[in-house]
């Protein structure tokens, strides 16, 4: 037995695939979908976002993230 994994797009695919597999005795289950993020780490990148897009970031250059980090 082999794994099939479908990302459909719309309703209409989704209900045009269950009617295929229903219409070929395909059993399938619905997967109950899970948020694999913690809701406080995704606020605190979209709170991120929203400070880069108005302006509020600090630039480093490569040769001194070592300093900028507080590693020397």
């Amino acid at each position: 037995m082999n794994t099939l994994i479908i990302h459909e797009e719309n309703e209409q695919q989704w209900l045009a695939l269950k009617a295929v597999m229903k219409a070929l005795k395909i059993k399938f289950e619905i997967a109950k979908k899970e948020n694999p993020y913690n809701s406080e780490f995704v606020s605190k990148i979209k709170e991120s976002e929203k400070q880069y897009k108005n302006g509020k970031f600090t630039k480093v250059a490569p040769n001194e993230i070592d300093t900028f980090l507080g590693l020397k």
